[in-house]
């Protein structure tokens, strides 16, 4: 009724317009006139020739008068909501042509907002939801608009009743603009009372309780969940309910009456009436226009047999949402077009027949790979690792795992990779569209540590996309040759003259560009001392007459001997004859290590291609001087240790940064020749240290694996055990006083003194679970629940709380591994991509450590 008023209005008003300005016109003889011109007044802020499109009306059209096309024009003007009033004049006629002008007044601008009953936290809340800009029209749909979306903040929390006023008044200081007044009165906040549930059998009313995740009764205990009433909330929580009974097979449970009214002032109560119904099982199951695959096969893959309790949720999960669903038996062969109905064609009783009505399609094959957004990564770099090629059947399977490859690149936002199929029916092939979105992952380290009661301050450049190729040319220097993949890393490691260490290294993971061959080389040297040696009461010219020409000093007077002359000393072989130059040495002590590797890694086919396997040939040279720390095994002079190793790995993890589901395992084998048994006349049991460890051999393995368990949502558990066994194979020489294992700790403090492997076990000292010089055996055992804060690209952040056991032994006779130390604590990692992994974590022993 109202919209026939408005059109009668609109239709006089349009008559009015017409005959103003002194035109004459006969309305009742209409006539055709051509329009020979529009013009716009009124208006300040918005474009004319807009308006004038917007109202239909176009220059050099016919036009009606009096006729529908002007009240229609007048319609459409209003309906834009902008103005408070039009008007339309035909400023002139001659013969059959008309010149219009309509007349337009723009609804007021917004000059300020005043608040009445909101904080200010809340006003800045409200503020980014709500368009209440200066300048922007005040209509009565933004006022209308504006006071739901402030009621519903309100009502989500808590403030069931609230009462919003928003008005305006006249803003004097400029033309055409308004106050606008908004007043709130939340009331008290509304609680639920009580939720009295009727009809229920099958779950207890407390079970039912639980199901409602959102809604929630009056409890002493309620901190973390209010029992606040919101209604959107509300109906969630009755579909849940009902999904509860439905996956339990009752198909046709509802909910007969639901009602929420006032308890007292401050609460409410809700009556929830439930009508179970009957509870459903599968009977028969049938497969009707499937060709590729046998009804048994599909039957058996489907996972659901005769007699089974019916519930749509499993079978929907079955049909194409699990791993190893129905439907990717068609999308892994190419049937991308492939579709399955399941209808019920009889129900009778409590049971329940299904008819699964499959249409196959065609193959489709892969057309085209589309990648875009990577800007700094080369599109080899991309392509490499893409398991789905033009030419190929279309593979559901082969896009995940694509999507898995990228991820672990660590060049792109992992939860921004998104691959979108563009079927072409018509031909039966398919494009496939890869959307990334690059991130930084070079990291600059200036960091201090606390390790060895001293202060440790690090300087590292790790680039992460580096481009070797590209270093001669002046154009990729942006500010450094990116976009390869490769791996350059540049570390160094300081607490003053005590403690420094130097590495550098660098991966490539394509060598030769064609299969994923990677290729890996290093450097490093560490200087660990402590005090130095001073000559009293000899003269240089003393010195040089027992030391070797290399070793001679400058000078006239006493002089002090370094530690780097005390390497140099180790090395060449004079240590010897420098003690008795000054009567011997016993102030200062050292360690001096240098090394080099080189390593070689592949991945394989066989058993699966999650598996790899790593290659590696090291050698590190010891320079020691009164170095203590191995247990009085080996103080002073050079060892050399050259090793082979083996990783034998398969990692499966679908992120690397917040895993969500997968694996990491690795079984590492490291050996050095055995020297004893090509020297087999020497009496290694009275050997001297030095020659007994010039050559240091030993074979240690190890064994790890990390498993991630998605619970819930974002929700993991990180299920870890470790195991590390070093072995001689000479019982005069024993265990090597290298390589090691140092248990306890956070795993990250500074550094070590004696080449050993560091553990980490939360909630006791460092290394305080084994020997000073190390363990030759561990195991260690790890439960880590895990939940993010933000997966966002500028910062990944979780929390976790742990479980943790692990001990250390010196003999494999000792070995028990349920003698171990046990550990609960609680952490954080954020993951910075300038920066990288930070953490810390709090914990607490259980078990008293030894001789402590």
């Amino acid at each position: 009724m109202q919209k026939y008023i408005r059109v009668i209005i609109l239709i006089l008003a349009s008559v009015q317009m017409l005959n103003a300005q002194g035109v004459r016109i006969d309305y009742s003889s209409p006539k055709e006139y051509v329009i020979e011109d529009i013009t716009v007044t009124g208006v300040k802020y918005l474009n004319k020739d807009i308006l004038v499109q917007l109202s239909g009306l176009e220059k050099g059209t016919t036009l009606v008068v009096p006729g529908e096309e002007v009240t229609k024009a007048v319609d459409k003007l209003w309906e834009q909501g902008l103005f408070s009033d039009i008007k339309m004049y035909a400023l002139k006629i001659e013969a059959n042509k008309i010149w219009l002008e309509i007349y337009l007044k723009e609804q007021p601008r917004l000059a300020t907002v005043n608040w009445d009953g909101v904080r200010n936290t809340e006003k800045e809340s409200l503020m980014e939801d709500l368009e209440l800009f200066r300048g922007n029209q005040v209509t009565e749909d933004l006022m209308l608009k504006s006071k739901q979306i402030i009621k519903e903040y309100y009502v989500e929390k808590g403030f069931y009743k609230v009462d919003v006023s928003i008005y305006t008044k006249e803003d004097t200081s400029m033309q055409n603009t308004v106050a606008l007044f908004v007043d709130v009165d939340k009331k008290d906040k509304v609680r639920i009372e009580d939720i009295a549930i009727n009809g229920n059998t099958i779950f207890t009313d407390n079970k039912i309780y639980r199901s409602l995740k959102e809604t929630k009764r009056k409890r002493w205990y309620g901190l973390f969940k209010p029992s606040k009433y919101i209604e959107d909330k509300w109906e969630e929580d009755k579909l849940n309910l009902l999904a509860k009974y439905q996956k339990n097979g009752y198909r046709d449970v509802i909910i007969t009456r639901d009602s929420v009214f006032d308890f007292d002032e401050n609460t409410l109560s809700i009556d929830l009436n439930i009508d179970e119904g009957n509870q459903y099982f599968y009977r028969n199951i049938n497969w009707v226009g499937n060709t590729k695959y046998t009804s048994l096969e599909l039957k058996k893959r489907l996972g659901i047999s005769n007699g089974d309790v019916y519930s749509q949720e499993f079978l929907d999960k079955r049909l194409s949402m699990a791993d190893d669903a129905v439907g990717n038996l068609y999308l892994d062969n190419g049937y991308l077009f492939y579709n399955c109905t399941p209808v019920e064609v009889w129900i009778e009783n409590d049971s329940i027949d299904l008819e699964m009505r499959i249409i196959e399609g065609t193959q489709a094959t892969i057309s085209s790979v589309i990648i875009h957004g990577n800007t700094r990564t080369n599109d080899h770099v991309v392509r490499r690792e893409i398991r789905t090629r033009p030419g190929e059947l279309f593979s559901k399977t082969d896009i995940v795992r694509t999507v898995r490859e990228l991820a672990q690149l660590g060049h792109f936002d992992p939860e921004k990779i998104v691959p979108v199929p563009i079927p072409n029916p018509n031909d039966g092939t398919v494009n496939l569209d890869y959307s990334l979105e690059e991130r930084a992952n070079d990291q600059i380290e200036i960091s201090g540590g606390w390790g060895a009661n001293q202060i440790v301050g690090t300087l590292g450049l790790r680039l992460s996309n580096f481009s070797a190729m590209r270093m001669f040319d002046k154009k990729a220097w942006r500010p450094i040759p990116m976009g390869d993949g490769q791996t350059m890393s540049i570390r160094a490691q300081s607490n003053g003259k005590q403690y420094q260490s130097y590495s550098m290294s660098f991966t490539e993971p394509w060598l030769g560009g064609k299969k994923a061959n990677s290729f890996s080389t290093s450097l490093f040297r560490s200087t660990y001392s402590y005090g130095s040696a001073n000559i009293e009461n000899f003269t240089v010219e003393q010195l040089n007459e027992t030391l070797p020409d290399e070793f001679h000093y400058s000078g006239s007077g006493p002089e002090k001997i370094t530690n780097a002359d005390l390497a140099k000393a180790v090395r060449n072989g004079y240590i010897d004859d420098l003690h008795n130059a000054i009567g011997g040495l016993t102030s200062g002590q050292f360690m001096v290590t240098t090394g080099a590797s080189i390593g070689l890694g592949t991945r394989l086919r066989i058993p699966d291609d999650f598996f790899t396997l790593y290659h590696e040939l090291s050698i590190e040279n010891y320079a020691l001087y009164n170095w203590n720390y191995f247990n009085n095994l080996f103080t002073t002079g050079v060892a050399n240790n050259f090793s082979f190793k083996t990783v034998f790995g398969r990692n499966s993890v679908d992120n690397p940064l917040y895993a969500r589901s997968g694996s990491n395992i690795s079984l590492t084998m490291q050996i050095t020749p055995p020297f004893s048994l090509l020297n087999a006349g020497a009496d290694y049991a009275n050997m001297d240290p030095q020659e007994k460890y010039k050559w240091v051999e030993y074979h240690k393995w190890n064994f790890k694996s990390d498993w991630y368990t998605r619970i819930w949502k974002d929700l993991v558990l990180r299920t870890n055990v470790e195991f590390g066994f070093l072995a001689h194979y000479n019982k005069d020489i024993g265990a090597s006083p290298f390589e090691g294992f140092r248990v306890g700790g956070d795993g990250m403090s500074g550094y070590n003194f004696n080449g050993s492997e560091t553990i980490a076990l939360r909630g006791y000292g460092n290394y305080s679970l084994s020997d000073a010089y190390g363990g030759n055996i561990y195991n260690k055992f790890t439960m880590e629940m895990r939940y993010p804060v933000s997966l966002s690209q500028s910062a990944t952040i979780y929390g976790l709380a742990f479980l943790e056991a692990g001990n250390a032994w010196s003999d494999f006779r000792d070995y028990n591994p349920f003698t171990t130390h046990r550990s609960a604590g609680i952490g954080m990692r954020i993951f910075l991509p300038m920066i990288g992994l930070m953490g810390i974590d709090w914990g607490y022993g259980f078990d008293p450590i030894p001789g402590m």
